[in-house]
């Protein structure tokens, strides 16, 4: 990049001479780069897993599905475990054993997965890689039995029921002939039950009465269902249901084992309970860009598709380069034209720098496949904007009111939430990672890949 331009961030710290050039060349690769704090991972994690131990002795579970909602799935993992997380989850299977296959091993810490086509689920190979097994289905059961007869070894499974959320799970009608058939196979040794578990549904509500109601009455359910396995002879040896909402405010069903998600990336999980700040949580990804193109246009010039945006006088027009492929949500686009089909609406925030100081700018138009525009809103020369200038659409900050934009203000745009931001962030963005010299050992660190580590 010139060095001319400005950024609208801090000067980022790298670990060494190699760590900037890690950057350089990941801004030459692309436009835009998604920087993941691993300090800020663990720190997040250490919380929570004090905020835990604080109430009970309940274990922690890192949630990293999802590609550790966007930020990186051996990374966070990593980071997570730094914290003092002992078990990591992940929805799918391919995940899981990613994992493993990094060289995160059973004796460092449990996996659990729990999503599949019980059809077609790598079980066998799961089992060997001594990774836990969700089953809410009698199909799924069997076919977990019969992969664990093959290998004759034992599957570690984790009961999941449905305690009013209304998906995965056996609900109080059909947990008869499950728990029947899972007494059956525990006693010949095919599958060890080692937990039951379940999820809630409006945890992170507590703003609305009949919510909490709700929750109050999952927990009931839940807790019958362990009575139920009790009866049975199969207690279950880990129980859990808390999610980051109940981590942080219902110590009471901490049970043996919380499972926080969004948490360990440094959000709140609704609004509603509040800002991240609030909990000692804080943001880890940091998403900028390199503007394009900037230039004059005139009053009355139309951006973008569907002249949704108009400008109202002369000014000057930004790139960004990226847009819905890389996971920019299209919904964040701005409009100042109202018509049958749109109304005045404020587009996603992108802090810039300027001459004068940093200013928040949006989305303005719609949001394309590869690229966003920004109506600046005044002269670029004489607001010292220009092309590779270092922009920010969130990080860690307080909020668009301190002109520092954050995963809660672009879900705000997009009438989404902060988890759909960066975990719809495609790969083709560069994640790059600070502070892996301070969180991870030399042992850690050879597992990823050096070119990311800043």
């Amino acid at each position: 990049m010139d060095g001319m331009s400005m950024s609208a961030l801090p000067q980022w710290h790298f670990s060494s001479p190699q760590g900037l050039a890690n950057y350089e060349a990941a801004c030459r690769h692309y436009p835009a780069q998604a920087i993941v704090d691993l300090v800020a991972l663990r720190d997040n994690m250490r919380h929570l897993v004090q905020v835990s131990h604080e109430a009970s002795d309940a274990e922690v579970m890192g949630v990293v599905k999802g590609d550790a909602y966007g930020h990186g799935l051996i990374p966070t993992a990593l980071a997570a475990l730094a914290g003092g997380a002992t078990w990591l989850g992940t929805a799918q299977s391919r995940e899981a054993l990613m994992l493993r296959r990094a060289g995160i091993g059973p004796e460092r810490c449990r996996v659990l997965t729990w999503m599949y086509n019980g059809t077609k689920a790598p079980f066998e190979e799961l089992i060997e890689n001594d990774i836990d097994i969700a089953v809410g289905s009698i199909d799924g059961i069997e076919a977990l039995a019969q992969a664990a007869r093959r290998l004759g070894r034992a599957a570690r499974v984790h009961v999941k029921v449905d305690s009013g959320f209304g998906r995965n799970g056996f609900t109080p009608e059909g947990f008869g002939p499950a728990l029947k058939r899972l007494v059956e196979l525990s006693s010949q040794g095919v599958l060890e039950i080692v937990g039951q578990w379940s999820h809630l549904a409006v945890a992170d509500a507590p703003d609305i009465p009949q919510f909490v109601d709700v929750t109050e009455g999952q927990i009931a359910q839940f807790n019958t269902f362990t009575a139920m396995m009790r009866e049975a002879g199969i207690a279950p040896k880990i129980r859990h249901l808390a999610n980051t909402a109940a981590t942080l405010s219902r110590p009471e069903i901490h049970f043996e084992l919380t499972r926080p998600g969004i948490g360990l990336y440094g959000y709140e999980p609704d609004p509603a309970m509040g800002t991240p700040s609030r909990y000692h949580l804080r943001p880890a990804m940091t998403l900028q860009a390199q503007l394009g193109t900037v230039k004059k246009v005139e009053a009355g010039h139309g951006i973008s598709y569907g002249r949704t945006y108009v400008t109202a006088h002369e000014t000057s027009t930004a790139i960004v380069p990226i847009g819905y492929a890389d996971g920019i949500h299209r919904s964040a686009s701005g409009f100042d034209t109202p018509s049958a089909r749109h109304t005045d609406k404020l587009g996603g925030p992108v802090r810039v720098m300027t001459a004068q100081g940093p200013r928040i700018m949006h989305v303005s138009g719609r949001v394309c496949m590869d690229q966003f525009v920004l109506d600046l809103q005044g002269d670029a020369e004489s607001m010292g904007v220009r092309e590779g200038d270092t922009v920010e659409l969130f990080g860690p900050g307080r909020g668009e009111e301190f002109l520092e934009p954050t995963a809660d203000d672009w879900a705000r745009a997009a009438e989404t939430i902060s988890y759909e931001i960066f975990t719809c962030l495609r790969t083709r963005i560069p994640r790059l990672y600070l502070g892996a010299f301070e969180v991870l050992d030399e042992h850690d660190r050879a597992m990823l890949d050096p070119s990311t580590l800043l």
